[in-house]
Formats: structure tokens, sequence, C-alpha cells
């Protein structure tokens, strides 16, 4: 059995291990925790997550049109992937035709609730129109959407059968309503009631497709209350005298 060597040189102390860091955070450590709000994890939840593609897809497409929009901002507004949008969607056009359909159908959903027919002609139809001012100024994205759908001459509302069936009673309540006008004496006869919807779209979509070049080249604000309020009293009036007998 070999015999140990006194004279070689004495072996280092082994290393101490580092001790572990405390698992209590300082004071300061802790209020940075608390400041910084926690990310929702998604869910599980297909509907909750196709509404919230849809409201960032009509932010994206207003603000860009069709050909601008980029789905991975779409994706990143939504904390989803392109590839989560597409399973739901198909396409970015599909995308952007739901987007058309979801729009209408929301004006048209809450038109229907005025009960116009439960109303006097003459207040039904004030009620109509100060409702599509009101409507236009406060979701501008639908106007902007409409105007893009222009730019592209219709094509993807033409695709859709959903849209062209919400229109047919919109038309079919403007022409009761009006129609129970020239019965009660109230409106005068002779006047269509698609041209009577479009005279009310004209007016209210104007206000806000072409806000931004009206007001510079005339130099005023018309979107202050006062200045909003004096329009929309303007074009209430202006539709009641067109049609009144």
């Amino acid at each position: 059995m070999p015999l140990r060597d006194d004279t070689s040189p004495p072996q280092p102390p082994a290393p101490m291990r580092p001790a572990r860091p405390t698992r209590v955070a300082s004071a300061a450590a802790r209020a940075t925790l608390r400041e910084e709000p926690a990310r929702p994890a998604r869910t599980n939840d297909p509907e909750r997550t196709m509404a919230e593609i849809l409201a960032a897809a009509t932010q994206e497409f207003a603000a860009k049109g069709l050909d601008g929009a980029r789905i991975d901002a779409i994706a990143d507004a939504t904390r989803t992937s392109k590839r989560m949008i597409y399973y739901y969607f198909g396409s970015k056009e599909k995308l952007y035709r739901t987007v058309l359909e979801e729009a209408y159908r929301r004006m048209r959903e809450t038109e229907a609730g005025l009960h116009l027919a439960d109303q006097p002609p003459e207040a039904a139809l004030a009620r109509l129109v100060d409702f599509t001012f009101e409507h236009h100024w406060q979701n501008q994205d639908y106007i902007r959407l409409v105007m893009t759908e222009n730019i592209l001459r219709g094509e993807y509302l033409a695709q859709s059968r959903i849209i062209q069936k919400l229109n047919v009673p919109a038309i079919a309540a403007i022409r009761e309503l009006y129609e129970r006008g020239v019965a009660d004496g109230v409106f005068r006869a002779g006047l269509d009631a698609l041209d009577l919807h479009a005279s009310i779209s004209a007016l209210c979509f104007f206000n806000v497709s072409n806000q931004h070049t009206f007001d510079l080249i005339f130099k005023r604000d018309g979107s202050t209350p006062r200045a909003l309020a004096a329009r929309r009293a303007s074009i209430v009036d202006m539709i009641l005298r067109h049609v009144r007998a």
C-alpha cells in the first residue's frame, strides 16, 4: 500500500457555495412589483376572442383601409396570433367583410330599437334623423369603413348577403313612417322612401367624412358641443321642411 507523501503541497480548501438569495424582496422592489400591472392571461373563450379581434380589426381597417391594414397589428392588439385570426376568419379579406357586416348590423339593430312605428310620424322622423346624426358622430370608424368600401366600389359589400338583408327592413321602416305621415296629412305626397333615406344619410355622413377639410378651409371647429348641436338641429329642420305638407 503506497505511503502518503507528506511533502506534497497542501490542497486548497473547497470553495464555499454562495448563499441563496433571500426570498424576501426589499420594500422598493415590492413596490415596483405592485406598480407593474399584471398582463391578463388569455382564456379559452372563442366568442370573446373573436369579438376582441373584430374590435381591433375595425380600428385597423378604419384607420388604414383594406390594403394598409396589417394582420400583425391586429394580432398584437388582441394578444393573439396571425394563425388564430386566420383560423377564425379565413383571410384578411374575409375579416374585413365580417367587420363591415358587424358595423352595419350594430347600426340597424340600434335603429330598430327606436320603435318609430309607436311614435307620431313627424316626431318619429325627427327621432330617426337625430339618431343617424348621433350614431355617425359617435361611430366614426363606421363612416371610414363605408368610405373605404366606396373606394373599393362596393366590392366586399356586394359579396355580403347579410348587409343587403339588413338594409331591407331599414327602408321598409322609413316607407311605413312616411306613408303614415301622408295618410295623416302631415307629409306631402310624391316622395320616395329610398330618396328620403339617402338625404338623411348624406347630411349626417358629410358631418363626419368632411369634417377636417371643411373646418380647415373655413377656419372653424365643428366638433364643439355648440357646433354639433346647431348642425344637428339644422339637419332635422331641413328634413322635416322637405317632407311637410
